[in-house]
């Protein structure tokens, strides 16, 4: 819930100040997509994850909440999914491969380590941090959710936000590129 540095305006020679109670121990992690498909719509899925305080608890995503949110998209867009993920250690755990490898709606290719430039999503983080949550001191994590999920769903509205993190990265969609292939298949 601490803030993040930006610029601000203020009186000539006096520093505007930003006074933040504490450190909170409370974490919140989101997780997104940016769906693309030809000649339709972009779109945004995400889903937060509110982290326990209890001594041991996980403190970031599992595979399996990974897992949860391919399966809502894939839900909610009723076409096979075509993933592209960076070499997160849990976009990668076994349990992953496993479950991509028993559901044929799923392909996931692996994008080479240290490209985070080549990642949609990315741009969709730089958005938040630019706009919603700039120069915000949170009160508490309600204060927290609400303002990402406003500019979330802001984004969500506004597919030519989506479309322009995926210019940003220098990648195209190419409606007569092949599908490309698992092991196996």
């Amino acid at each position: 819930m601490t803030p993040p540095r930006a610029r601000t305006w203020g009186r000539r020679g006096q520093t505007p100040v930003v006074r933040v109670r504490g450190r909170s121990r409370r974490r919140i992690s989101v997780a997104a997509m940016c769906c693309y498909r030809p000649g339709e719509r972009s779109r945004l899925i995400y889903r937060p994850r509110f982290h326990s305080l209890l001594e041991g608890a996980r403190e970031c995503f599992a595979w399996q909440d990974y897992r949860d949110l391919l399966v809502r998209a894939h839900l909610q867009l009723g076409v096979p999914i075509i993933v592209v993920w960076d070499n997160l250690n849990t976009h990668r755990a076994a349990g992953m491969r496993k479950y991509a490898a028993d559901h044929d709606w799923l392909t996931i290719v692996q994008l080479p380590s240290y490209t985070p430039d080549l990642n949609p999503v990315e741009g969709v983080w730089s958005l938040l941090r630019r706009g919603w949550t700039a120069n915000t001191a949170f009160t508490d994590p309600d204060h927290l959710i609400r303002t990402l999920r406003r500019g979330l769903a802001h984004i969500q509205r506004h597919p030519e936000l989506i479309d322009g993190c995926l210019t940003e990265t220098g990648l195209t969609l190419a409606s007569d590129a092949p599908r490309p292939v698992r092991k196996g298949q």
